[in-house]
């Protein structure tokens, strides 16, 4: 009686304990090292149980290939958790560098055409601009040959008046005699000597 009234008292005095107080219920804990053997276990002696060889073989087998199953498994998740955190990680990058590296290649095809076209527009220039300078060589010397060809020709017919000029004063069979007599009207002496600046310095006078 005593110890039930004692029980609930101590249940009452718990609850109508303040909040701050702190209640330290005792339990029972293990035994310490220092304590002594019970009385029950004096004298007792612990003999393992015996082990059947075939059996340890056959629990180290299949010990074994538990092991490497778990190993197995263990390896799968880790590769499948790696996996998933390197998409989760690398997929909006892995995606970002494609669109740039897309981006950048279309930029470059723009400028290869855009080149292309330059290059081309360089190249018809420059072909029109060999065809113009070769037919303006073309015309420049076929103009230079015309020239030629006139001035050989006004050259020829200055020839032929000076030849014709001089024609004049030809000896034929019908001014033979003229020109007997005025030879002899009019002596000419070319018995003569001329210095270094072809000057007359000296003449022989005719007999």
């Amino acid at each position: 009686m005593f110890q039930v009234l004692g029980g609930r008292s101590v249940q009452a005095a718990r609850l109508l304990a303040p909040r701050s107080a702190v209640l330290v219920e005792a339990v029972r804990g293990r035994k310490s090292r220092t304590d002594p053997v019970a009385k029950s276990k004096e004298g007792r002696i612990k003999v393992p149980s015996a082990v059947d060889p075939v059996e340890m073989v056959v629990l180290k087998e299949r010990y074994s290939e538990y092991e490497l199953i778990m190993r197995a498994l263990r390896m799968e998740f880790k590769e499948e958790v790696l996996r998933k955190k390197y998409e989760e990680e690398m997929g909006a990058q892995a995606e970002l560098r494609a669109r740039q590296e897309e981006e950048e290649h279309r930029s470059l095809m723009d400028w290869n055409n855009q080149e292309n076209l330059r290059l081309l527009k360089a190249r018809v220039l420059r072909i029109q601009q060999e065809e113009e300078e070769a037919e303006r060589k073309k015309m420049e010397a076929a103009i230079q040959r015309e020239q030629e060809q006139q001035e050989f020709i006004r050259q020829k017919e200055e020839e032929i008046l000076k030849l014709q000029e001089e024609a004049k004063n030809f000896v034929t069979l019908e001014n033979l005699d003229q020109r007997i007599d005025e030879a002899l009207d009019n002596p000419k002496n070319y018995n003569f000597a001329i210095d270094k600046e072809g000057k007359v310095v000296k003449r022989t006078v005719l007999q």
